[in-house]
């Protein structure tokens, strides 16, 4: 048997003596406050009179315990390291002529000699993210400024208390039973993108063409494909209505359709006439940027929210101004169900009352409280329709109490009530108002990403055009992320509209993403998938990676290294990382942070600088843009699962990615993944 590396050996024995210290450690409490406090005070003394000769482990454990002091108040316990994974780093450092092993985990130990830190938290960790082995340091732990040098940096991989890799500049070790094997020792990059032969960058529309600033229609043709122009040109009246899957190019269609009509018809199309109605404020922005690009400058841009908002404070004064949050989803599932827009119809045309807002406000009442209507919904429950009419009844009676003069009344609207009263308003009374007096009527509206829109929302987009009814649907059901409403199927979204399936046109090349993205990304929906076989695209490109990680320590530091990296071989490239939720979105972003990677951002309520740099981010703020690099973090077993939801939602995030799609995981990963790759 060859002989154990020495730095192998030396591991193993450093990972005995700390599982063996964590024994002893572990029947240690601090039972009270004052116990810590008084601790706290005994520590003080100790670097303030320096009777001490390792001042920086008291300082550690003086900041550690101020931790421990700060969860005991918030009434959270501190947590320990697990014995069976107690760390993921090491690194052996000199200061002040002492040399000093330090461990990096997900909970602190400074107790009888343990030197494990959180590497999310402890000062000292910032050490082992922003130096390698043999720099030199200079770091303000807060205490003091020390210096010193990085004799030894590890990362290692500890399962089930056995010590299964050590990774360092001396060479990458694996355990195979009983042996050690070297193997190569190549970490992870990210692929600087070779130039295209089309050009083609991030933020560019499908060709990736630069676009002109003129309004002359054959390089608005020349831009898109033949099947995109059949789109684009279609007659000016009637719904155009657009399926196709990421990188499609639904977005590039319904925005040069919008020049197209300005470009035939300038005056009925003049754009204070057009609207854009997009899902998020993110894409929101970035439209407003795009098509005075397209020569068409003016054109309002608004998420449906915003707009819903507006119309309701402008023709339902009287009624709350803010929303309630925590509606039950039954009651948001009835209100934007498919079928409630006929329903609303014929309860309208049974009601002999005045047009007024005031009688569409009563249609309101009438429909959400009425259980013998609620309950021709198909696939609702008895149960659900009780509940809903329970929750109209409350809602009802607070805005009574409110009208009769009770200003304690606690009087709320769901952001589910928009539409219906909006479409109320349209039925009983006829045309919104503008804001500048007169009628609001659109000569055109596109609507991108309609299938997070429910059918009642677009009724109302499409009661807010002229006689034309000229408006553009441009959607993908594999992308729907609104778990109460939206639609599931283009046959629900057309049926509840009264529009004939016949005229939905499919966009089938992908032009976004490469061929082994777009193939991961049909794989991770699985019975979901609506076509047959992966989309057709224009390149190949570098694989799909899934990285696996014991801790999420340890990945960011996998993602620190690659990323600083790849801003200093291509500083103009956009990498998005996307999380599952916004605190895991917030932990990566500060470990990034930590580690000093240039432009790295947090993402919160979709205020994305479109810049070059990092954005941390959760999935559900990256609808419809686009990263040449993407990273889907934590894609590990029982954090995504196999529900339609998080299938969907792990397709949207991979299909985000233009170049290079990563895929990281703590432990195993997750069963569309896994499944994917299998």
């Amino acid at each position: 048997m060859s002989k154990t590396h020495p730095v192998v050996e030396e591991e193993l024995k450093l990972l005995d003596d700390a599982r063996d210290r964590l024994r002893k450690a572990a029947g240690r409490t601090y039972a009270s406050e004052d116990e810590i406090i008084a601790e706290l005070q005994h520590i003080q003394e100790m670097i303030r009179g320096g009777k001490s000769d390792d001042k920086s482990a008291f300082e550690q454990q003086y900041e550690h315990l101020v931790r421990l002091l700060e969860q005991l108040r918030r009434g959270r316990p501190a947590g320990r390291p697990d014995p069976e994974s107690p760390y993921f780093a090491h690194m052996r450092l000199r200061s002040d002529g002492r040399t000093f092993d330090v461990l990096l985990g997900k909970a602190t130990c400074l107790e009888d000699g343990m030197r494990i830190v959180d590497w999310r938290h402890a000062p000292i960790s910032r050490i082992y993210y922003r130096y390698q082995e043999g720099d030199d340091y200079e770091e303000d732990l807060g205490v003091r400024t020390v210096e010193g040098a990085v004799l030894a940096r590890r990362s290692v991989s500890i399962r089930e208390a056995e010590l299964e890799r050590v990774t360092c500049p001396q060479g990458s070790f694996l355990r195979d039973g009983d042996r050690w094997n070297t193997v190569a020792n190549e970490a992870p990059r990210l692929a600087a993108r070779p130039e295209q032969k089309d050009g083609r960058k991030s933020g560019s529309f499908s060709t990736g063409k630069a676009l002109r600033q003129d309004k002359h229609l054959p390089d608005i043709a020349a831009l898109i494909d033949p099947a995109q122009f059949e789109l684009i040109s279609r007659a000016d009246s009637g719904p155009v209505i657009i399926r196709g899957g990421a990188g499609s190019g639904k977005t590039t269609v319904a925005l040069h359709r919008i020049a197209w009509l300005a470009y035939q018809a300038p005056h009925r199309f003049a754009p204070h006439k057009i609207l854009v109605v997009v899902w998020g404020r993110a894409l929101r922005d970035y439209v407003s940027k795009v098509l005075p690009s397209l020569g068409v400058s003016g054109v309002g841009v608004t998420t449906w929210w915003d707009l819903a908002r507006t119309m309701v404070r402008r023709h339902f004064p009287s009624l709350p101004g803010h929303d309630n949050a925590n509606t039950p989803s039954a009651v948001a599932r009835i209100k934007l169900h498919p079928e409630l827009p006929r329903l609303l119809e014929q309860l309208i045309a049974s009601r002999h009352i005045p047009p007024t807002p005031g009688s569409a406000i009563e249609d309101w009442k009438q429909l959400v409280g009425d259980s013998a209507l609620l309950a021709k919904l198909s696939g609702v429950s008895p149960s659900e329709v009780h509940t809903a009419v329970m929750w109209a009844r409350a809602q009802q009676g607070a805005l009574a109490a409110r009208a009769e003069g009770d200003r304690q009344a606690n009087t709320w609207l769901d952001e589910e009530d928009d539409a219906i009263l909006l479409r109320a308003y349209q039925l009983r009374v006829g045309a919104f108002k503008a804001k500048e007096g007169g009628h609001l009527k659109y000569a055109h509206i596109a609507v991108d990403e309609a299938q997070d829109f429910s059918p009642m929302e677009i009724s109302v987009l499409i009661g807010m055009t002229d006689k034309h009814q000229c408006v553009t649907l441009a959607g993908d059901t594999q992308q729907h992320i609104m778990e109460k409403g939206g639609s599931l199927r283009w046959q629900d979204l057309l049926e509840g509209l009264g529009i004939v399936s016949t005229e939905l046109s499919t966009l089938r090349i992908s032009y976004r993403s490469t061929s082994s993205i777009a193939a991961f990304a049909r794989g991770v929906l699985g019975e979901l998938a609506e076509d047959e076989g992966a989309p057709a695209t224009t390149r190949d490109g570098p694989p799909v990676e899934v990285l696996t990680f014991g801790e999420h320590g340890a990945c960011v530091d996998t993602l620190g290294l690659a990323l600083r990296a790849l801003m200093d071989q291509e500083p103009n490239a956009s990498v998005a990382l996307i999380a599952i939720d916004e605190a895991t979105a917030r932990l990566y972003y500060e470990g990034l942070e930590r580690m000093e990677v240039p432009n790295v951002r947090l993402v919160e309520d979709q205020t994305f600088a479109f810049a070059p740099g990092v954005d941390c981010v959760d999935v559900a703020q990256v609808k419809g843009l686009e990263f040449d690099y993407v990273v889907v973090l934590d894609a590990s077993r029982g954090v995504w699962t196999t529900r339609p939801h998080h299938r969907r939602l792990l397709h949207v995030a991979a299909t985000r990615a233009v170049h290079q799609l990563w895929v990281a995981c703590i432990g195993e990963p997750c069963e569309p993944v896994a499944e994917t790759l299998n």
